[in-house]
């Protein structure tokens, strides 16, 4: 077995106009300050990285580094979720993801979808340059306003999606498979790719692909109601990065799943601060840890009550205190333990 490292933050949630939180050695300053060993970098925020020099540049890599070591902090891992979402667009959603992507491919699906690749590639390569091993993005959606089979599903739709997805994103997995990088889905209604069985379904689609993988957040499991302590019996060997995000799920006489079009706040399932939900954190990392991850444990902050500040404040010691120092010998060595190949035929009557 062994440790959790840990507590890291995302600073997607957190970048913002005002300082600390404009500028990379702002946002280091404070997340150091507050107790925080790692940071995960939204690729898509200029303010943090130059994800084409990165790609391409193991001296500016070197140089991000450096400048984020001063700060007493690591990079844990690269995120790519807004471009990894335009891999795969139902053109239902075309107006409404525009906001991902620049200008000049708003209106061009294929030109979106290129250019979003192009981003994802750049980000298993920068993921390289720096040293790291996992990359977190989405899936994209090709059939999720099926997902409630009414009017039904036509036959071979599930099928032919899963196989369009599988030839967007082998090659995507065969240049992390040529970086040695990681790609962590992380599995979030909204995303053909959303809990157990539409991962299983893909990892088959794309050949077993070893760089198929998961960034676990249970938050989204909770929202599903899916079983998420048992998630990781399942698939703890592709489970390779961790949002630590809380949740609850308080269903009523007026809502339950579906959220009834709802605002955040009026919804039965919610994000909340770490140890607000109830998500049992401590089972987690329980089982994360002895089953051998030993991946950073990453605060992705949000929640509909509860400010960032204090979200954030809070995370770093909840954080801490949850991570399992892993045991170095058996807890009964003292009373002997060693081979005795006689007393073991002896005990067996041979």
């Amino acid at each position: 077995m062994k440790t959790i490292k840990g507590p890291a933050i995302f600073l997607a949630q957190f970048m913002a106009d005002e300082a600390p939180f404009n500028t990379l050695d702002g946002i280091c300053a404070y997340m150091a300050d507050l107790g925080y060993k790692g940071i995960q970098i939204p690729t898509w925020d200029s303010r943090l990285i130059d994800l084409e020099k990165a790609a391409t540049s193991k001296t500016y890599c070197d140089e991000l580094k450096g400048k984020i070591a001063s700060h007493g902090l690591e990079i844990t891992e690269l995120a790519s979720h807004l471009q990894g979402q335009l891999v795969a667009v139902n053109p239902a959603y075309d107006d409404l993801f525009n906001a991902f992507a620049p200008k000049e491919v708003h209106g061009n699906p294929k030109a979106r979808t290129e250019w979003a690749i192009q981003q994802v590639n750049w980000t298993t390569k920068a993921s390289k340059n720096l040293g790291l091993t996992s990359h977190l993005s989405f899936s994209g959606a090709l059939i999720w306003q099926t997902v409630y089979p009414w009017p039904q599903r036509p036959q071979g739709l599930v099928e032919a999606a899963f196989a369009e997805l599988a030839k967007r994103w082998t090659p995507i997995l065969n240049v992390c498979e040529d970086n040695g990088v990681d790609m962590c889905y992380e599995l979030h209604p909204g995303e053909d790719l959303h809990d157990g069985i539409t991962f299983e379904m893909f990892v088959e689609a794309v050949g077993g692909h070893k760089r198929a993988n998961i960034n676990y957040d249970p938050s989204h499991f909770v929202l599903q109601q899916l079983d998420y302590l048992h998630f990781i019996d399942l698939y703890h060997e592709r489970i390779k990065a961790f949002h630590v995000k809380d949740a609850e799920f308080n269903p009523n006489g007026k809502v339950g799943v579906y959220g009834g079009y709802q605002n955040w706040a009026n919804r039965a399932g919610r994000f909340r601060s770490l140890g607000d939900g109830q998500v049992d954190f401590g089972a987690i990392f329980s089982k994360l840890s002895q089953y051998g991850y030993d991946g950073w444990a990453v605060l992705e902050w949000e929640c509909c009550i509860k400010d960032s500040v204090q979200g954030a404040e809070e995370g770093a010691p909840f954080i801490d205190a949850h991570i399992i120092q892993t045991v170095k010998r058996a807890f009964d060595d003292f009373a002997g333990g060693n081979e005795d190949k006689d007393l073991i035929n002896k005990i067996m009557g041979i």
